[in-house]
């Protein structure tokens, strides 16, 4: 019986072409891109936030279009081919940048900041229920973000020692995920990290310190296991 169960599960693994990471960029039409620009010059933040709201959280094809069109409003620019799942939130939008091609799964939550800077590349895929404290980070092209991983930028001081620690300075550190990363499902990356190009975070790791191109870390904290190359 173990010998025909381990038979059965070898023949149902399988190996099948990237569909996001190896799709062209489609070109979205010219009245979107108008429509989205009348919308900037029109509302305020305040105003795109509510009409965005109406539109969160449905699934059909005319939401998610509307969503798109909003959402490049929104934001300080938006590429082609963008697609949002629903029910994600953004906050500081105009303080976004959105490469081509982007996909920002469902529950996606992006706390930005007034003064702040959050530039997401060409071909990044999100995952559903991912959080990034987006005051300073950078996510270069063609990175893979897990289901619930998550990015912090920032922490407070805890000084002076008499005081809520929630209640002290809070002390921003660029984010910085390399061309090309992985990082896994509900990894953690903590503030002031450098994840170097290529590199794979595994599924609930604890990044603590930059991590060099290619190499392979996991853990809590994680730590170098191999290299790729």
């Amino acid at each position: 019986m173990s010998v025909d169960h381990e038979i059965v599960t070898t023949s149902q693994v399988r190996t099948v072409p990237a569909i996001f990471g190896g799709k062209n960029i489609t070109e979205d039409p010219s009245w979107e891109w108008e429509c989205a620009s009348h919308l900037k010059e029109t509302y305020s933040p305040q105003e795109l936030l509510a009409l965005f709201s109406k539109y969160r959280n449905e699934e059909g094809s005319f939401e998610s279009q509307m969503r798109r069109v909003i959402l490049r409003a929104m934001c300080r620019t938006a590429g082609h081919s963008l697609q949002t799942g629903p029910g994600i939130v953004i906050k500081h939008a105009e303080t976004v940048e959105l490469g081509n091609a982007v996909f920002l799964g469902s529950q996606t939550m992006i706390q930005g900041r007034y003064d702040g800077t959050c530039r997401i590349g060409n071909h990044v895929w999100i995952g559903p229920h991912a959080y990034f404290d987006a005051r300073h980070l950078v996510i270069e092209d063609y990175v893979g973000w897990g289901p619930g991983a998550k990015v912090l930028g920032s922490s407070h001081t805890g000084d002076p020692i008499d005081v809520p620690i929630i209640a002290t300075a809070l002390t921003i550190k660029p984010v910085v995920i390399g061309y090309g990363a992985d990082i896994g499902t509900n990894a953690t990356i903590l503030p002031g990290v450098h994840i170097g190009a290529n590199a794979i975070v595994g599924a609930g790791a604890v990044v603590t310190v930059d991590v060099p191109e290619y190499a392979v870390v996991a853990g809590v904290p994680a730590k170098v296991i191999r290299y790729r190359r």
